[in-house]
């Protein structure tokens, strides 16, 4: 974008506390504040609310949110009584405190729809879809490792021209996952998974070793917009016949070692996006 990378001082009191300190002149300026919520989702968001309370009181004119990957928009809805709709509720801090707010694949889109300000929601489709173009053999089927990917993976069938297939799963508990049925053609054909984010790896080990079952190859590849890669995922990738794992870098890039993970850049991305939106801008 040819922008100055503002500094800022961020750093922990003894008794947890963040402090936070904007060391450069942003009054009357159009400020873009970069940072994912991912983990520790509560701890980074807090450092972006308290950065923009910072700006906000320092004079900026405008503020956006940058977040490449949106915490908490799993919690999009009440599963049971007793629970907050803790999307709602991160939404409802961040109207509090900016103007517009910028995000990469939503988990769940209609969480859009909490936000009281305009929302520019992206997407990393045409960015993991042309890396993916480059391997392909003519033999694969991408798959919706469960419903709610249907859609995702449509688009990517959209651009690379592959049919797909639809896993439908259930979830046990927040790390263990059953499925059901396959619905689609995936003996003899490499399968790609296709997720908005991997977590945990629950998913994608029930998924793949479902496909086996059905007579896939075990030539296996996975592309998601977020790699979160956290909990027991590295013993539980590794087991499985992946050749590539595709993820962009909306959080910091993963240092899990035996995965063949390769990480896709959103600079670009939302260099476009943004640039579009002022000239007098810092990040």
């Amino acid at each position: 974008m040819g922008c100055p990378l503002g500094r800022c001082l961020i750093e922990d009191y003894p008794d947890g506390e963040l402090r936070i300190h904007i060391e450069e002149e942003v009054e009357g300026r159009d400020l873009f504040l970069v940072q994912s919520t991912g983990p520790p989702a509560a701890a980074r968001l807090l450092e972006l609310l308290l950065l923009a309370d910072a700006c906000r009181r320092a004079g900026a004119e405008r503020l956006t949110a940058v977040i490449p990957y949106f915490g908490y928009a799993r919690q999009d809805r009440r599963a049971k009584g007793g629970e907050p709709v803790g999307a709602r509720l991160v939404a409802d801090l961040l109207c509090a405190r900016f103007d517009r707010i910028v995000t990469v694949d939503l988990h769940a889109p209609p969480v859009e729809g909490f936000f009281a300000l305009p929302v520019h929601h992206l997407s990393a489709v045409p960015l993991l879809a042309k890396a993916l173009q480059a391997s392909l053999t003519g033999r694969e089927v991408l798959v919706a490792p469960d419903l709610g990917a249907v859609k995702l993976t449509q688009r990517y069938a959209d651009r690379l021209g592959l049919p797909v297939a639809c896993i439908h799963k259930e979830r046990l508990s927040a790390e263990k996952v059953e499925v059901r049925t396959i619905i689609g053609e995936v003996r003899n054909r490499r399968p790609v998974l296709i997720d908005d984010m991997i977590s945990t790896g629950g998913t994608i080990v029930a998924a793949a070793e479902a496909l086996l079952e059905q007579g896939c190859q075990p030539q296996m590849t996975v592309a998601a917009s977020h790699g979160l890669l956290v909990g027991e995922v590295r013993r539980r990738l590794a087991a499985l016949p992946l050749i590539r794992i595709l993820v962009t870098d909306s959080l910091e890039p993963s240092t899990v070692s035996a995965l063949p993970i390769e990480v896709v850049g959103l600079g670009e991305l939302l260099a476009e996006s943004l640039g579009k939106m002022g000239r007098d801008c810092q990040l």
